[in-house]
């Protein structure tokens, strides 16, 4: 306990001082800023946020997954007195990397598959170290029109015959409709698209690229109305796009275990997958905005999460974050 006191007044001290510039040796002085927003009590460890003191502006891209989690993370910052703002691009996961570690474009990353080593080494050539954040869980959504009268579960094995090679709902079961089937699926760019044929095609994505009747899109909602339009019509993507739709969908249980709350924390749905926001110490140190808004985000999400529609990251894996973000703003990452 004496230990984190100490390191918490080292961090206070830090956030007060003057920035200055660390992208050369000898780092020449940035625009002053008092870190007015710093409040003593702040929430498991981390310093407190006023947004009311919060400015300058703020550029997140990436993963249209976490694209509603970010935004409601953002709409309760500015509700909460921020007067900056806040662009959220949703473009997926590979394509919001593109843009934090090769243009250097923006300041956070969202994502719904962990950072490639490619793209750490992609960052480096931009002087950019990408600092990982686990912010919630997703259970991966396989869905159905809710006109679908007859698909309720599927096994992985069925799962992948589904999303290549049958050609109709009754070649991946006898017992289904001889209809073909109709796929709507997230473009290559999405994490989505990644983590499904990891964990789907074994990080073979052709056999799903090559299927019949396919339409890919980085935006979930027209995936979504695409499902909803057609009874033999199957798609995937974000808790969260089914919950906001499950009036007119119907998501399937995997191997017989339902999407909850309680299958995704005893580890049990086979497609649950972390959810993350990326950032750089630099870009942290000299962008104070961006500090503040990932200690908001990491001190309030959880009472977020579950309202968009996703499940919270156990509390080793924040501690993890709070504890990360601490050494980004002392030096020590």
């Amino acid at each position: 306990m004496k230990k984190a006191t100490i390191v918490m007044i080292a961090i206070l001290a830090l956030l007060m001082l003057p920035v200055f510039g660390a992208g050369s040796k000898e780092a020449k002085p940035q625009e002053t800023t008092q870190f007015a927003w710093v409040e003593e009590q702040g929430v498991n460890g981390l310093p407190g946020v006023n947004p009311i003191k919060v400015s300058g502006n703020i550029i997140t891209a990436g993963s249209s997954t976490v694209y509603p989690l970010s935004e409601r993370m953002a709409e309760r910052f500015k509700q909460e007195g921020y007067s900056g703002v806040i662009t959220i691009d949703s473009i997926g996961s590979g394509a919001g990397f593109e843009r934090f570690t090769v243009a250097g474009e923006t300041d956070i990353a969202n994502a719904s598959r962990a950072i490639k080593a490619k793209e750490i080494e992609a960052a480096k050539l931009i002087g950019r170290s990408p600092i990982e954040f686990r912010v919630g869980t997703d259970a991966l959504a396989v869905v159905v029109s809710n006109q679908n009268t007859f698909a309720k579960n599927v096994t992985k094995e069925e799962l992948a015959k589904l999303f290549s090679t049958a050609k109709n709902w009754s070649d991946v079961n006898p017992a289904w409709p001889n209809e073909p089937i109709q796929r709507f699926i997230p473009g290559t760019d999405s994490g989505t698209f990644d983590y499904f044929s990891e964990e789907v095609f074994k990080n073979n994505p052709e056999p799903m690229l090559s299927a019949q009747n396919l339409q890919l899109s980085e935006d979930d909602n027209i995936l979504v109305q695409g499902i909803k339009g057609s009874p033999y019509a199957v798609g995937f993507f974000g808790y969260a796009y089914y919950a906001e739709n499950a009036d007119s969908l119907s998501i399937l249980s995997i191997n017989s275990v339902q999407a909850s709350k309680a299958n995704v924390d005893n580890g049990t749905y086979p497609l649950a997958r972390p959810l993350f926001i990326y950032s750089d110490a630099q870009i942290m140190r000299s962008k104070s905005q961006v500090a503040a808004f990932i200690d908001f985000y990491l001190s309030y999400v959880n009472e977020e999460v579950i309202g968009v529609g996703y499940f919270p990251a156990n509390d080793e894996e924040l501690e993890k974050g709070r504890q990360t973000w601490l050494k980004a703003m002392n030096g020590t990452y």
